[in-house]
């Protein structure tokens, strides 16, 4: 048997990368021809029969398994690569798909009408009020979905629902509402989670015998509510109504476990602040209009898309951010109720709408993604 000669390996594989290079550049060039009669005749650059057929042809080519797999992954890399090159030239030529968003220089929030869900003093009229100002005409409805129904009806100019908790994770059903009404995100909010817990006026720590607030709250706050084996605690439907309670009953042997801004609201005292298990707690709140605009100074956009379902699409489609020097700040997935194991994946990327490489990345994902839809940029 020959001994192997390493060293004439490498300068073997040296030379073939060579000319592998110099066909990737000649492959590339004519590329760019491909491109400039696209440009004239206003053709899709991405044709996915077109790419089945060649993917097809190059594994007939190739002699066993593991090769016929691995040359489909790499010649479905160079075509993700030419239709990266080829979006390029079409940018350049300002043949790229309109957004369908406007900029402005500064969204509107003097003499607005903001709708939250819960009541007065939930975390999300915080959040309200932290992003528009204490003195915007803000009112709540019962659930999630009311709010978004709102805007999308026009009765509110905004919307502030929670999208993230930096504990709890994301809120799943609000992404799927997302999906669901045709309303765009304009900003984002983040409320720290700081539950305090609040008492009458008159109320002393000694006093409290009974503990009201959310479960979720109450659970928080474990640590500090179960040193106190005296004290019990009672569930209610959130942090703002066991303020509200607190308040109504006039009892001093009563508090509640909500934020701050719900006892600066209902006149409650403070009777021991910050009383989480973890600190640092925050939620993330998404901001909403019916109209699709966005800040000449945005720097976040939101998308959401559905894909094929075969082995390597997601992988593929999420090349247009890589090629394009896009970074990808998170990705989430929900399941597509009318399609069984199938998904519609969310995603935040940096960037404004006016930055011709974000255009280019959108442009590819729109192109190869089975339905895509700009959420927001802020």
């Amino acid at each position: 048997m020959k001994q192997v000669d390493l060293k004439e390996c490498r300068d073997r594989l040296d030379e073939i990368d060579k000319e592998l290079v110099r066909l990737f550049e000649e492959r590339m060039r004519v590329c760019g021809d491909v491109a400039e009669y696209k440009i004239e005749t206003g053709k899709a650059v991405y044709d996915g029969e077109r790419e089945k057929q060649k993917l097809s042809a190059v594994q007939a080519m190739v002699h066993s398994e593991f090769n016929r797999e691995a040359v489909r992954e790499v010649f479905s890399q160079l075509m993700t690569i030419s239709r990266r090159y080829q979006y390029g030239l079409l940018a350049s030529h300002g043949k790229l798909e309109p957004t369908g968003f406007s900029p402005v220089e500064q969204m509107k929030k003097n003499g607005v009408r903001v709708v939250f869900q819960g009541v007065e003093g939930a975390y999300s009229h915080a959040a309200v009020r932290k992003f528009f100002g204490p003195e915007t005409s803000a009112y709540h409805v019962p659930e999630f979905e009311d709010t978004m129904r709102e805007v999308a009806a026009g009765r509110a100019d905004y919307a502030v629902l929670p999208i993230e908790n930096s504990t709890a994770g994301f809120v799943n059903s609000n992404y799927d509402l997302l999906n669901k009404y045709e309303n765009y995100i304009v900003g984002e909010v983040y409320v720290p989670v700081e539950h305090a817990l609040l008492g009458r006026p008159e109320a002393e720590l000694s006093d409290i015998k009974t503990v009201y607030s959310h479960p979720q709250a109450l659970m928080q706050c474990s640590e500090y509510l179960n040193a106190r084996k005296d004290w019990s605690q009672i569930s209610v439907l959130n942090t703002a109504v066991a303020a509200k309670k607190v308040m109504e009953e006039k009892d001093k042997s009563q508090a509640a476990v909500a934020s701050r801004t719900a006892g600066e609201l209902y006149g409650l005292k403070e009777l021991a602040v910050e009383i989480n298990n973890a600190k640092g707690n925050t939620t993330r709140f998404l901001v909403l209009a019916n109209r699709p605009i966005y800040e000449k100074s945005a720097s976040k956009i939101s998308v959401t898309f559905e894909i094929p379902h075969f082995s390597g699409s997601l992988y593929n489609i999420l090349g247009n951010f890589i090629f394009n020097g896009v970074n990808m700040v998170m990705i989430e997935s929900r399941p597509i109720p009318e399609k069984t194991f199938e998904y519609r994946f969310f995603v935040d990327i940096e960037g404004n709408l006016g930055d011709a490489s974000v255009q280019n990345a959108l442009n590819g994902l729109r192109a190869e993604a089975s339905s895509m839809r700009i959420l927001g940029n802020y």
